[in-house]
């Protein structure tokens, strides 16, 4: 699990799935900066992990403050799924 903090906002919400690093991630939770007074393009900070990490995640079993921190451009981030689609 870690946090990744994205350069531009490519569409996804909470529950996306992405290809970070060679590495299919979910992204657990997204909190949009930049808003008012930020830079001229919103920064989405992510916490992102494999679904195999979303139990520890739900319950809270990790220090945010200890998890690494990448920095990407929306434009280098392939989205999977843009958000949590029920597939049927």
């Amino acid at each position: 699990m870690q946090h990744l903090i994205i350069r531009g906002d490519p569409g996804i919400r909470r529950d996306a799935v992405i290809e970070y690093d060679g590495e299919e991630l979910v992204c657990f939770g997204i909190n949009v900066q930049g808003g008012w007074h930020g830079p001229d393009e919103p920064q989405l900070w992510c916490t992102v992990g494999t679904e195999d990490e979303r139990e520890a995640y739900d319950k809270r079993e990790y220090v945010p403050h200890w998890l690494d921190v990448d920095t990407v451009d929306a434009e280098e981030l392939d989205v999977i799924k843009a958000k949590g689609e029920l597939s049927v």
